[in-house]
């Protein structure tokens, strides 16, 4: 499996964007994905995650409420609407790929538990 993530770039404060991870192989729709980001001298940690078929999304507090998690298996891609940005937000955008159900506390926010990885792509919000 291949993951290609795109649609970081440079916002303002409060703007929006959209990012999509496309991925290759007939089996994404088994796949739980997630987004994690890693900012300069910062771990990387964890966004949000999407169960195969939507039923179950999750965020990270920080951005409840402003980032919008969502798949669509038919054209092989996942997308993470964000929205409200802040300079805080600012890092490396990376997609990834559990092949097997991983819906539970411990498994979609830890990075370790992704099987496949795209490449990052950049979002930089400035004040």
């Amino acid at each position: 499996v291949q993951l290609q993530a795109s649609g970081g770039g440079l916002v303002q404060a409060g703007g929006s964007l959209r990012l999509s991870c496309a991925a290759s192989g007939r089996t994404f729709s088994m796949f739980t994905m997630g987004w994690f980001r890693q900012a300069p001298g910062k771990e990387r940690e964890f966004v949000s995650a999407i169960t195969w078929n939507g039923g179950n999304r999750y965020y990270a507090d920080s951005v409840k409420g402003r980032f919008t998690i969502s798949r669509d298996n038919a054209k092989n891609t996942m997308y993470l609407q964000m929205n409200s940005l802040k300079p805080e937000d600012s890092a490396v955008y990376s997609c990834a790929a559990a092949a097997y159900y991983c819906s539970g506390y411990g498994c979609y926010d830890v990075a370790e538990k992704y099987d496949y990885w795209g490449q990052g792509t950049q979002v930089t919000v400035s004040s």
